[in-house]
């Protein structure tokens, strides 16, 4: 169970089982909730039980997949499963109409109270809130994780125009608890942020690729040994910012502004045409393999790096934070002293 504030997180509805959906049952059952997992496809069962022990090795503590199992109650209907829920995570496909009268379903027969979130990737939490009711439209808003989402910390809330502030902030506290960093969006804008940010980088990559510059698997190298690291530490500011010394960003825009824009125009806007996804197929999985062995082994290691980010820019943030309060104390008592 968490809880914030007066709003106690201790049953969810997971509606839909995908990739996404499944790791959000995982970890709400990690964290001592009671999971209502619908969906109506027939192999459900048989997907959860394949699905968790996979799952718990990126969940604090790694829990015994048994005991999570318990915790996670299966069904294909809307209604059963939000009936009591604290919390709506859906997990749909990425039509609005099909999201539209999937909330309109779930804000029937789930509790006034309920937080009613969308782990939608694009879709604006306004167009889908548009049908409900006041109050209904006021729980509603984007909870989008990055995926795998039990590993990947961040998740971006994005509130509706009709999103109550109390709601936001309710979701802010439940997902801090869960140990995922939330990040509130200040305005809807079709992809969110992370996605835009990805799709800004997956243009160029395709781009350079298409062009014959560099190859898949050379890029992906360049990625991971020059911005991906950094990017883990600082995001593109703090780099931009650190970059330009004492003086900081204005002389990294004076000195290399004019240039950057430049380069904007020539930045890659790739057509997908048969040849080029052809291209951009074959070398990937000639780099990565392909079909259900090569995805198992290569999500695993992919897993364990990112824990791995994870747990070591924890420590050091609280190496830094132990070093600054030593460091004001310090200073505390030399001025004390004077």
């Amino acid at each position: 169970m968490t809880e914030h504030g007066d709003h106690r997180f201790e049953t969810a509805a997971v509606l839909g089982a995908g990739t996404i959906g499944l790791a959000w049952a995982g970890l709400f059952a990690a964290h001592g909730m009671r999971v209502r997992l619908s969906d109506p496809r027939s192999d459900l069962r048989h997907t959860l039980d394949e699905t968790l022990p996979l799952l718990t090795h990126g969940l604090p503590g790694e829990p015994d997949p048994a005991l999570l199992r318990e915790r996670i109650e299966l069904g294909d209907d809307t209604a059963w499963a939000v009936s009591g829920a604290d919390l709506v995570q859906e997990n749909g496909p990425e039509r609005l109409e099909f999201k539209r009268e999937l909330f309109a379903a779930a804000a029937r027969a789930a509790p006034e109270h309920a937080v009613l979130a969308s782990s939608s990737s694009g879709l604006l939490p306004s167009s889908m809130a548009e049908p409900l009711p006041e109050d209904a439209a006021a729980r509603l808003l984007v909870a989008h994780p990055f995926n795998p989402p039990h590993v990947v910390p961040l998740v971006e809330l994005v509130p509706g125009e009709r999103t109550s502030e109390e709601v936001v902030d309710t979701a802010l506290g439940f997902y801090t608890e869960l140990g995922k960093t939330p990040v509130r969006l200040h305005r809807e804008v079709p992809g969110f942020v992370a996605n835009r940010l990805q799709s800004a980088v997956m243009a160029e990559s395709f781009g350079l690729v298409l062009r014959g510059v560099i190859g898949v698997e050379e890029l992906d190298t360049v990625m991971k040994n020059s911005l991906g690291g950094r990017w883990a530490t600082v995001g593109p500011f703090e780099s931009f910012h650190l970059g330009g010394g004492g003086e900081g960003i204005r002389h990294m825009i004076e000195h290399l502004g004019r240039g950057m824009a430049e380069r904007w125009k020539d930045l890659s806007a790739p057509e997908l045409t048969e040849n080029a996804v052809e291209t951009l197929v074959r070398q990937t999985e000639s780099a990565y393999g392909t079909g259900t062995e090569a995805y198992l082994a290569r999500s695993r290691a992919r897993d364990d790096k990112q824990l791995a980010v994870n747990e070591a820019v924890r420590d050091a943030g609280t190496a830094d934070r132990t070093a600054r309060r030593g460091t004001s104390s310090t200073l505390g008592s030399d001025h004390s002293q004077e």
